[in-house]
């Protein structure tokens, strides 16, 4: 398959999905591979016989919906906003709740992949706050469409390169070898929770203290979806609190959020000034 075969058919079938074609340009080619799988098993020539395929079978527009999410992900991802996170994020929430007398914050990790981001939330929290706010709890509820990645979140086993970008002493202190995998221990796992969930169709009950919601709905989905999101969204993040999206991604209007470090995606839901 051609890439503009391929290309051509995306920039038809992103849109009927309440995709944005801008979003996948730069990871066609790994969508593409996955097309071209699903056309050898369909017994198909080419991209403009699977859309007369879509086109006479309504039924397979869910199965080409799980070829597109992408799952890339890796420890400590993007240093800049986790040092940020980590440094005064977390302090800030943690303080506030202390002062409030909550014994608990909730965090959502949105399209968590195979589990680096909520894992490296909770090393941040255990190896740097949890010291400081010992009366007040994490709790991390990190959520995925794929549940093979989830599975692999469970296992909690990563090459080494995923952990690349951690500070040397966390890995040294939260990590054991296995062979060629180094393997989260059970103490940095506890508080963290898994969930099979497809933001576009289902939240979880509970409000929030700080969500992520990085290079996933701002990036792929159309203007329409993304601001059915963001509403969605605001119904469970807390009254003060945070909400972190991609650096290179924008929010649609909203009056209910202010920029805290807009350079890093980084926003709060309050009056207060921060």
């Amino acid at each position: 398959m051609r890439d503009s075969e391929c290309v051509e058919f995306l920039q038809w079938a992103l849109p009927l999905l309440a995709r944005r074609w801008p979003g996948f340009r730069k990871v066609r080619r790994t969508i593409c591979k996955r097309i071209a799988r699903r056309l050898q098993a369909l017994n198909l020539p080419g991209p403009r016989d699977y859309r007369e395929y879509l086109e006479r079978n309504s039924g397979e527009w869910s199965v080409l919906d799980t070829l597109l999410p992408i799952t890339i992900s890796s420890f400590y991802r993007d240093k800049a906003v986790f040092d940020f996170l980590r440094g005064t994020v977390l302090r800030r929430i943690a303080d506030e709740a202390t002062e409030r007398g909550d014994k608990m914050l909730r965090v959502w990790s949105i399209g968590c992949a195979s589990g680096e981001e909520p894992y490296t939330l909770m090393l941040a929290w255990r190896l740097d706050i949890e010291p400081f706010a010992r009366n007040v709890e994490l709790r991390v509820l990190a959520t995925d469409v794929d549940a093979a990645v989830l599975e692999r979140a469970r296992i909690a086993c990563y090459p080494g390169g995923s952990l690349k970008l951690l500070p040397p002493a966390w890995r040294e202190l939260a990590f054991t070898r296995e062979g060629d995998y180094y393997c989260l221990r059970a103490d940095y796992r506890a508080g963290v929770d898994f969930a099979l969930q497809d933001i576009r169709h289902a939240l979880p009950p509970d409000k929030f203290n700080l969500i992520l919601c990085r290079n996933l709905a701002f990036t792929y989905f159309d203007e329409a979806l993304q601001r059915r999101t963001l509403e969605r969204l605001l119904t469970r993040l807390e009254s003060g609190g945070v909400l972190v999206i991609g650096r290179r991604e924008s929010l649609p209007p909203t009056t209910e959020l202010t920029a805290w470090r807009g350079d890093l995606g980084i926003f709060h839901k309050s009056l207060r000034s921060f």
